[in-house]
């Protein structure tokens, strides 16, 4: 959600007819000895989309995510209870698909079991890391589907443990648009996240505190909708609070910054929704 582009830099640009874009994020948690910690990367500075802020990771939802076939690859949720809890009509699942695809491209982690154990996935083997590492990089550049991945392997992905926190909508007057849903999971013990150096190139656990610390010394760039993240994980102090508050937040009210301009169209400023002149501002 940068605020790069004024509608007085191009007017040939209409704002209003950039679409809106379906996406999911995880905030992939686990306990450390000194609490809580939380997995972020480092998008490419070559990205055309927030490069070089730390996010949490994710990406688009694709048509993919929300077929029948992969919706029979899930466990501990349907489409019904998904969609019920996103409001929408039918198609949420595929929020929760494309959070635990999104986690795999870009963070190496599959919030998975096998079908003939129901043990969670591990990367302890070298042999299972080799062949996990190439599908990961197979699934990203498109190659593999990660239904067909599951086929192969027999496994099924675990959305029950996944939880939904939070809903950020990108700003109008943004080049692209996003309609991301924000969720919290638990990192498998077994599995060791890292970045892809495609999309991301540095990748770090990290305290929400010191996160936050970092943000505001300048050291961590990150985008509104990670900062508001990470303030709800400051809220709790275990990974167990986290996940009973994010049980206990129904439907999240969407979050949509406004851009706030200068006489030439240039962005001065990101305002958020509770911040005063948001009501005079365009959205």
């Amino acid at each position: 959600m940068s605020a790069s582009h004024g509608p007085g830099r191009d007017e040939d640009f209409d704002p209003r007819a950039i679409p809106i874009r379906p996406a999911a994020t995880v905030l992939l948690v686990r306990e450390a000895s000194q609490g809580m910690e939380v997995f972020m990367l480092r998008r490419t500075l070559s990205a055309v989309f927030a490069s070089g802020m730390y996010v949490f990771p994710g990406g688009r939802v694709d048509d993919v995510d929300g077929t029948d076939a992969i919706s029979k690859c899930c466990t501990g949720r349907n489409d019904v209870e998904a969609s019920a809890l996103l409001r929408v009509p039918n198609g949420g699942l595929a929020f929760w698909v494309a959070a635990i695809r999104e986690c795999f491209e870009e963070a190496g982690v599959l919030l998975a079991t096998h079908n003939a154990t129901g043990q969670v996935v591990q990367f302890t083997d070298p042999a299972v890391v080799s062949r996990f590492a190439s599908a990961r990089h197979r699934i990203h550049d498109g190659d593999l589907s990660l239904i067909d991945f599951c086929h192969q392997e027999d496994l099924t992905l675990v959305t029950s443990d996944i939880h939904y926190v939070s809903n950020w909508i990108t700003p109008l007057g943004e080049r692209r648009r996003f309609d991301t849903k924000f969720f919290l999971a638990r990192a498998p013990e077994a599995q060791d996240p890292l970045h892809d150096d495609k999309e991301t190139i540095d990748s770090l656990w990290v305290r929400p505190e010191e996160a936050m610390e970092k943000c505001e010394a300048g050291e961590l760039a990150m985008l509104p909708p990670t900062i508001g993240n990470l303030r709800f994980l400051l809220e709790h102090d275990s990974i167990d609070a986290a996940m009973a508050a994010a049980q206990q937040v129904g439907v999240p009210t969407p979050v949509q910054p406004r851009l706030r301009y200068d006489a030439d169209g240039k962005v001065t400023g990101v305002v958020m929704p509770w911040d005063q002149g948001y009501d005079q501002l365009e959205g």
